[in-house]
């Protein structure tokens, strides 16, 4: 079943704004092996949510990094691995989520786990999201490129950004015109915030859907999955 499709009739009480959807998380299934237990206070199982969820493989993609001048396969990228999408002309909820995991990435770098952790931020906005722009809001959200573990992946069209980031991932989006909403001139998006945290053999250990997951708790996530692959 298409992941839209699902979002739309699966669920029933999905509350939509331009530029946020809101839903609730689910547990764990055991169809994949985690390092985490399944969160106590999540409703539904991962096999009746329209993402990827937690004992549930993560799938994969191919999606240039426009900042490395390279293509990024998902499958190919070592080690614990955090998701998530965005547009970097959003004016407050990608602000918040993007925010938030920047300071995942500055934890893993205090740490000492950056080597072990690669964060994709994925743009669903590849019209506006050029390289320029991308590196430009790298330093707006103090991402730190020198760290080597933050990669911003920029589909090759709409079409493209459709195809990966709301059928593949379920983190579903949709533009609006100027005349649906006040809040940016020309387009914007009504969108989910949602971040996957995806262990060394593919499968996810979390999905926060939140566009404010607490930074320290999704680090301390990230350390313990992190952990337990290089016992």
């Amino acid at each position: 079943m298409h992941r839209r499709t699902y979002l739309a009739t699966g669920l029933g009480a999905v509350t939509a704004t331009a530029g946020c959807l809101t839903t609730v998380l689910g547990t764990g299934d055991g169809s994949g092996e985690t390092t985490l237990d399944p969160r106590d206070d999540q409703q539904y199982d991962s096999s009746d949510l329209p993402y990827p969820a937690h004992g549930q493989a993560l799938p994969s993609f191919s999606l240039p990094d426009p900042l490395a001048g390279e293509t990024v396969h998902s499958e190919d990228v070592d080690g614990t691995v955090v998701v998530t999408a965005f547009f970097a002309s959003c004016p407050v909820e990608c602000v918040r989520l993007v925010g938030q995991l920047a300071g995942v990435q500055q934890g893993t770098v205090q740490r000492g786990i950056a080597d072990d952790v690669t964060f994709l931020a994925i743009t669903f906005d590849p019209e506006r999201d050029d390289a320029a722009a991308l590196r430009a809001y790298g330093e707006q959200m103090n991402i730190d490129m020198d760290a080597g573990n933050w990669r911003f992946l920029r589909p090759e069209s709409a079409d493209r950004a459709d195809a990966v980031v709301d059928e593949k991932l379920g983190v579903t989006f949709d533009r609006v015109g100027a005349g649906e909403s006040d809040r940016l001139p020309g387009y914007d998006f009504r969108h989910l915030s949602l971040t996957f945290l995806r262990n060394p053999s593919g499968v996810v250990e979390r999905a926060y859907r939140t566009d404010r997951p607490d930074h320290e708790r999704v680090l301390d996530d990230v350390a313990t999955v992190v952990d337990a692959s290089t016992e």
